[in-house]
């Protein structure tokens, strides 16, 4: 081969640059067109000397040659992305209730829905790292009890809890569905019809 070495050097660059995988000393001699396998492996170690201080190495790591980041480095290449957390509907139910009514027990989220809350349920809301245990409760048992965070405050934009929104406010927004509004109208009916009864009880 009469390539000269500095055009050997760019040719394995290139080379391992675009390569998918590792690659051994002999299958570079032959992707260089059947190069002397010595003269591969000389020009190999030059240019790891070459790259030794600089962003990216040139390493062999089971007789395969690859370029990876500098150690000291890679923290430059980790990106934080956030990830979209999709709630299931009981999910969501359970982190309404939390929020509007904390700190409340499994018992009382189940009284509120009006259906048994399974315990992956609360656990994939305290993974998100929205609900915590926020104690127990002083009664016969002594119930565990759930709160929200402040990561749950500052994910939903809220300063504190006062900040969130009230039926009103959701239903402007329509953010509530039939289901959903037959109940707030029917909590607003028995609310109306307790009203009516302790006038009655006063008269």
């Amino acid at each position: 081969m009469s390539e000269r070495p500095g055009e050997i050097e760019r040719a394995l660059e290139a080379t391992l640059f675009a390569a998918e995988e590792p690659m051994s000393v002999e299958a570079l001699a032959t992707h260089l067109g059947d190069a002397a396998v010595s003269e591969v492996r000389a020009v190999l170690n030059l240019l790891a000397a070459h790259y030794a201080e600089r962003g990216v190495h040139l390493v062999e790591r089971d007789g395969r040659w690859h370029f990876q980041t500098a150690a000291d480095c890679a923290h430059l290449l980790r990106r934080e992305k956030e990830q979209v957390r999709r709630l299931s509907r009981a999910a969501t139910e359970v982190l309404a209730i939390v929020a509007y009514h904390e700190p409340v027990s499994r018992a009382e989220i189940e009284s509120i829905r009006g259906v048994q809350t399974s315990g992956g349920t609360l656990d994939v809301l305290m993974e998100a790292g929205w609900v915590r245990v926020a104690g127990r409760r002083e009664v016969p048992g002594r119930p565990v009890i759930y709160a929200t965070t402040p990561a749950f405050l500052d994910h939903f934009g809220l300063a504190s809890r006062r900040d969130l929104p009230g039926v009103d406010e959701l239903r402007a927004a329509g953010l509530l569905d039939p289901v959903d509004e037959a109940f707030a109208a029917l909590a607003e009916e028995t609310a109306g019809d307790a009203g009516i009864e302790a006038d009655h009880a006063l008269d």
